[in-house]
């Protein structure tokens, strides 16, 4: 089924720079919801498009949860549901791409120690593929800005890090969401667990609307200095992308027409450029957020853009970028 995005999309076409070049995208979602459906055909339409994915990487987003049995064992549900999915692409007859390799579930880490059955029923639901916990703990004081986490200062709550500490002994890995205000909080849990594989999504997403609209200079350089200070810690991760989100407030999709691939890249390139830099290539990983941000741009366009914004790199580090990184990052 053809919606009024896809539609949209298709007012801007481009063919994929560097079909050849392998992928691993390490962010994308599953669902299927009342208004919304984004399953195994309609990632793979969007993958279809030209550019090597060779496998990806599922992130929770609160899809599937069992209906009943206990509140912190629901989530449960929603790997099991992946894991379907991964077995339906593992058969081989959906094309050559590993759709789901590695699952990123979510367990409440407020439970503190309590949460060890969790992770444990999730690494048994998911046959070897789950590889760590997302909790979103991205806040702000604005009314005007969706906060997901009901209060502020979470990851420094002593029951949330004692959850948090039970990841190691799992081998599992931190999928970390915050707003960009909220970076030292993430630099300080990072020095706190420096065995704890810490893997920063969205850039640490820099916020643009609300009482941060038309302040993006003032709001690049206090990014800036978290990226900065996140990068010292070595446990850190970061995964370049989601600027597409309607928080970020450039606003590409509500535009007559999407943009193409070399505009993304003049708005994009000083966050990307600055995390490679203060990162390095091999602890940076392009992400789609699909379909999250589908509402900007599509599949196809989006890795063009991340391909011209690499093309300058050693072939070292572009496979560090779009594929090497979150293979190691993930455990693939």
């Amino acid at each position: 089924m053809v919606t009024e995005r896809d539609a949209w999309l298709r007012l801007t076409i481009e063919d994929p720079i560097e079909p050849e070049l392998p992928i691993c995208d390490p962010h994308h979602h599953l669902w299927h919801r009342p208004d919304s459906r984004y399953l195994l055909e309609e990632l793979l339409q969007d993958t279809g498009g030209g550019h090597n994915i060779v496998s990806t990487v599922f992130v929770q987003c609160r899809s599937m949860y069992r209906k009943d049995g206990p509140e912190e064992m629901r989530p449960v549900g929603e790997t099991e549901f992946v894991q379907g999915i991964a077995a339906q692409s593992a058969s081989g007859q959906y094309g050559m791409t590993r759709v789901t390799a590695g699952i990123v579930g979510f367990a409440d880490l407020t439970l503190g120690a309590a949460v060890a059955p969790v992770l444990e029923a999730q690494i048994a639901a998911s046959r070897n593929r789950f590889r760590g916990i997302r909790y979103i703990s991205a806040w702000d004081a604005s009314p005007e800005i969706v906060s997901h986490a009901d209060r502020p200062g979470l990851l420094s709550e002593p029951k949330f890090r004692e959850g948090l500490a039970c990841l190691q002994k799992y081998g599992l890995s931190y999928d970390a969401c915050v707003y960009h205000p909220q970076l030292m909080e993430l630099v300080d849990l990072a020095r706190a667990f420096p065995g704890i594989a810490i893997i920063v999504n969205h850039i640490g997403d820099p916020l643009g609307v609300g009482p941060y609209a038309g302040k993006r200079q003032e709001v690049f350089r206090e990014w800036k200095r978290g990226m900065a200070a996140l990068a010292t810690c070595p446990n850190v991760v970061m995964k370049l992308g989601a600027l597409g989100m309607p928080n970020r407030g450039f606003g590409w999709y509500q535009r007559a027409t999407p943009p193409g691939s070399a505009e993304l890249v003049e708005a994009m390139a000083p966050y990307y450029l600055w995390c490679i830099e203060q990162f390095g290539a091999d602890r940076c990983m392009f992400e789609s957020n699909f379909p999250v941000d589908k509402i900007s741009y599509s599949y196809t366009v989006l890795w063009n853009a991340f391909k011209r914004l690499a093309k300058d790199f050693s072939a070292k580090e572009r496979a560090a970028l779009f594929h090497d990184t979150a293979v190691k990052a993930y455990r693939l």
